[in-house]
């Protein structure tokens, strides 16, 4: 039945100002917008009063590695009520595509944050997905993927075979249809990849007109894989991935630009400046962000390998936590991050009173010393703690990103099975809007961040605007009432009110509706 959605405030995905319009769906496509539409034998919806866009895009998503799960809909709803209607998958170096039929290490392919169902091809995701997606995908291939399916988590470069087969995997991907490729520069096994093994992938991307996304080396002042006494190892970071963009010509999305830890925030200026410059050579080179000064981490973020792998016996050896404690205070000021600053996600299914707290809360409620609890909590979660890690950004940067030309929004957040859930899962969107309204800053602008200038940037043809014969991804919401509580990460936003994929309705004021409605996106 056609789906006919009347008197709203109609922002086309671009920069104009909205309109009221009527919006006439028929088979999932834009048919007719325009004024008093009549259409007869239509479900129809009343949007006065209400702001209609192009369905928000997520530009920065791992969901590639849960909708390919019988019950996906749990870890996806929460994204939809957020109006979220595609996301691009496969960053970070990790995809659920791009692994040979032959590899004996499929069961390693996710980078130890991740499991993927049946690893396979992009065709054989596609396959294995259809009829079972609540929002589009756009896929991605992982560097990381693929070097894991060749070679596991071995710290070498690649045989002159392995990256022959790597390189021809890549190839078949993305004339399957796959919109580019990614790096994990701080994962594993990327982090041990040669340069010019990393050049190759990207010329590979760049021979198809891809995008490449890449997860820096470093997005903290201080991080492995720099000399410690040099120039900020963030900036260096950037610098990285500037002379492989300018190398190979790829266009480059720099993942999630994040500033973690208040020392790294003096390079906001410099990095910024290092953007504009390369987009005046003629450089296709931008980035995205999230709107929380926050971000998911590991309990472990501040402990040096050696101590891991100690036995309990060598752990409590006072020689052992004096060394420690020292190195910690130090990595600590260097970041520019306290143990207040790690809020806890989850330490085990026996301790959900830890949630939520920071560590420095619950260190006075057990009358111990923060460096004593922060111990405690690792130990208890044999070092596979989940963090929330504040300090990622300060208000002023968010704000200041969010007046850039250059930048883009996403979440960066999936759904966690146990323990708190992360914000972005369930508030990211929302939250620049009601940002914007608090800011009192044209709404338009942030519409066009999250839908046609997203579009743009992927080359998602069909999708990010509302136009006449364009597919019928929309948001429908109530400016005013939209608002957040990052607090209560897994809370519904408010003021969200219509969520259509494809067409069909998939959440109606927060009521999910089932109707299956997203495909995976291919490349033309």
């Amino acid at each position: 039945m056609p789906l006919l959605i009347k008197n709203g405030f109609v922002y086309d995905g671009s920069l104009n100002p909205p309109v009221v319009a009527d919006i006439l769906i028929e088979k999932g496509i834009i048919k007719k917008i325009g004024k008093n539409i009549v259409q007869n034998k239509a479900t129809i919806i009343d949007a006065t009063n209400l702001s209609v866009t192009p369905g928000f895009i997520d530009a920065h998503s791992h969901n590639d590695f849960f909708v390919d799960k019988v019950d996906s809909s749990k870890a996806i709803v929460p994204f939809l009520k957020q109006g979220i209607t595609t996301q691009i998958v496969g960053n970070c170096g990790f995809s659920t595509f791009g692994v040979h039929k032959e590899s004996k290490y499929k069961d390693l392919v996710g980078g130890k944050l991740f499991k993927a169902q049946k690893p396979g091809s992009l065709d054989e995701f596609v396959k294995l997905t259809e009829g079972n997606l609540d929002v589009n995908i756009v896929p991605l291939v992982g560097h990381g993927t693929t070097r894991i399916a060749l070679s596991g988590y071995e710290s070498r470069e690649l045989t002159r075979y392995e990256l022959a087969k790597m390189l021809e995997i890549l190839e078949e991907n993305l004339k399957m249809g796959a919109f580019g490729g990614s790096f994990g520069l701080m994962y594993e096994p990327s982090m041990y990849a040669p340069r010019e093994e990393l050049e190759k992938y990207a010329e590979m991307i760049q021979k198809y007109d891809g995008i490449l996304t890449i997860h820096p080396r470093a997005c903290s002042k201080v991080a492995m894989g720099y000399p410690l006494l040099s120039k900020s190892h963030i900036e260096q970071g950037l610098d990285e991935v500037i002379e492989i963009m300018e190398k190979t010509k790829v266009r480059t999305e720099y993942s999630h630009l994040i500033f973690v830890g208040k020392a790294s925030w003096k390079s906001v200026d410099p990095m910024l400046k290092k953007f504009r410059e390369e987009r005046e050579k003629g450089y296709e080179l931008a980035y995205d962000m999230y709107p929380f000064t926050f971000g998911a981490s590991v309990i472990t973020v501040v402990l040096p390998a050696w101590y891991m792998k100690m036995t309990g016996d060598e752990k409590k050896k006072k020689s052992t936590r004096f060394k420690l404690k020292a190195l910690i205070t130090i990595t600590k000021k260097l970041l520019g991050i306290e143990f207040s600053d790690m809020i806890i996600a989850y330490i085990g299914k026996d301790y959900p009173q830890y949630e939520g707290k920071t560590v420095s809360e619950i260190a006075k409620t057990e009358a111990m010393n923060d460096f004593d609890m922060y111990l405690k909590l690792v130990d208890l979660s044999e070092g596979k703690g989940r963090i929330m890690l504040e300090k990622y950004y300060s208000e002023e940067i968010i704000q200041k990103l969010m007046d850039d030309d250059l930048s883009i929004f996403m979440t960066d957040a999936w759904y966690e099975e146990s323990g708190a859930q992360n914000a972005g899962s369930y508030q990211a969107m929302p939250f620049f809007i009601q940002k914007a309204r608090e800011r009192q800053i044209p709404i338009e602008r942030v519409i066009h961040k999250m839908t046609g200038a997203t579009a743009e940037r992927f080359k998602i043809t069909n999708r990010g605007f509302l136009k006449e014969g364009m597919a019928a991804d929309i948001t429908i919401f109530d400016e005013k009432s939209v608002v957040v509580n990052p607090k209560v990460p897994d809370s519904t936003p408010g003021g969200i009110s219509y969520t259509i994929v494809n067409g069909e309705i998939a959440i109606d004021h927060g009521r999910y509706l089932k109707p299956k409605s997203g495909v995976v996106l291919r490349k033309k």
